[in-house]
């Protein structure tokens, strides 16, 4: 067995592992990886709010406010915005965060958006995502259905 058919097997059964998941569940999944894209590819705007323009407009109030009131904070506590300590302004500290996060080498980077993903995604399943399964699950739905379902730039 090729190493290539060996991993498509440990693919499809991580997808046979999703597909199981309550819907609030993938659509937790969803919202990781819809937040952290967003913050990836976020271009400042004076006229945005850096907040709305990052968080995905049709999910879960409570889900929305929270990450409102608490994305700024996170950013801080992974030491993404020190170079914004003096910021008290929630929008100014996320775009500041986002400025140094999108400043940071590849595998770096992508090393703190993946992370990312799974806290935001751990919050929004209300803590029914462990990180040893998000780490996974985030990953596969990543590459297998975000990445599939986005048409190339």
């Amino acid at each position: 067995m090729s190493l290539k058919t060996f991993i498509d097997k440990i693919w499809a059964e991580i997808k046979t592992l999703f597909n199981g998941f309550p819907a609030e569940m993938q659509i937790a999944v969803h919202i990781g990886v819809i937040v952290t894209e967003n913050i990836k590819n976020f271009v400042d705007s004076p006229a945005a709010d850096v907040l709305t323009a990052i968080i995905p407009g049709d999910i879960d109030d409570d889900v929305k406010n929270w990450l409102r009131a608490k994305l700024p904070g996170v950013l801080t506590e992974l030491k993404l915005a020190d170079s914004c300590a003096g910021l008290t302004d929630a929008s100014q500290i996320t775009a500041c965060a986002i400025k140094v996060l999108q400043g940071l080498d590849g595998d770096i980077q992508s090393a703190f958006l993946h992370n990312l993903s799974i806290f935001i995604a751990k919050i929004a399943s209300n803590g029914k995502l462990t990180w040893g399964d998000g780490v996974t699950i985030l990953e596969w739905y990543y590459q297998n259905e975000f990445k599939a379902a986005t048409p190339a730039a």
